[in-house]
């Protein structure tokens, strides 16, 4: 039976209509603001374009073998005895494994040169750190240097190496600002670290991406690249701010359980909060309410803070 004409045309307009829908989409990852995120776009278009070496031939043979051997064509050639090919059988399996042998060895290489662990410039002092500790729902960003600490905001001057410092005051999460790069992720008495840098100004979404309950949805956060006179000026309007926070009364209670909180700057923050917090579970401490939140996690294997690379 054949479809009507007028299914066809719908069909057709559907298609074309989905087709436009598309073109309002897009993705944060394609669109990178910085060294790292724009090697990542490159493997991830490098490692699409092999692919279609397969997948190309495949769709094309597939619409042509339909159109050829339609059963209103009485001239094509039919051949039921026929079950093998020897060229044909060698195309098949020689071009799969000559794309999955340049990807294996991209993917090597990659692994290595994007290391979230690797630093981007070559002498520390060029660096800055940033420490992030994702709570119940919330992100806290502790700037060491400068003794001021934020919640769901991050600033930091354009083409400065950035090396944050990831732990978690509850339960596991994953640090990420896709328009950078790599994502890292975030666990209760670790100290683990990736290195991002942006090479344009603009302020960026960032968020968790493994999801820690009722709250997941709004554990986001902007992270503002600008120029350095503009950094050093956001930097004063923090310290301008008249609330502080300390470790572990002042941690404790920002700890707490809340959904969509707001932006807040502390313009003091205890010095060395940040190893505080990872050494508090490492030590089983019951000063105060140490492990806040709908999660606890408790090591007594020693009173130091773990790094990522020590657990590995």
């Amino acid at each position: 039976m054949r479809r009507p004409h007028h299914l066809r045309v719908l069909g057709i307009l559907l298609l074309l209509t989905l087709t436009l829908l598309l073109t309002g989409c897009s993705s944060e990852l394609l669109d990178p603001m910085g060294q790292i995120g724009s090697e990542q776009r490159t493997l991830i278009l490098t490692s699409f374009a092999l692919m279609q070496i397969v997948v190309i031939p495949v769709i094309v043979m597939t619409l042509l073998f339909a159109w050829r051997y339609r059963r209103s064509n009485k001239d094509a050639a039919y051949h039921p005895e026929w079950a093998h090919n020897n060229w044909i059988e060698g195309i098949v399996w020689f071009i799969p494994c000559i794309i999955i042998i340049f990807l294996a060895g991209l993917t090597w290489y990659t692994s290595h040169s994007l290391d979230p662990h690797k630093p981007i410039a070559d002498d520390p002092s060029e660096q800055m750190e940033i420490q992030a500790v994702s709570l119940d729902w919330k992100w806290l960003f502790i700037y060491p240097e400068q003794g001021i600490a934020t919640v769901n905001e991050v600033a930091f001057p354009t083409d400065v190496p950035v090396r944050f410092r990831v732990s978690s005051g509850s339960v596991m999460n994953a640090f990420f600002i896709p328009t950078l790069g790599s994502q890292i992720y975030a666990m209760a008495g670790m100290d683990n670290d990736v290195h991002l840098i942006a090479n344009h100004e603009g302020v960026y979404d960032g968020r968790s991406t493994n999801y820690s309950g009722a709250g997941f949805s709004g554990m986001t956060f902007d992270a503002i690249a600008t120029s350095q006179e503009e950094f050093e000026a956001w930097v004063d309007e923090v310290r301008e701010s008249d609330q502080t926070i300390d470790f572990p009364d002042g941690y404790n209670e920002l700890a707490q359980p809340t959904e969509d909180h707001p932006v807040e700057y502390y313009s003091e923050v205890s010095p060395g909060m940040y190893e505080d917090i990872i050494r508090s579970f490492h030590t089983g401490s019951d000063d105060g309410d140490m492990h806040a939140g709908h999660g606890e996690a408790e090591d007594d294997h020693g009173d130091m803070p773990m790094s990522a690379e020590a657990a590995e």
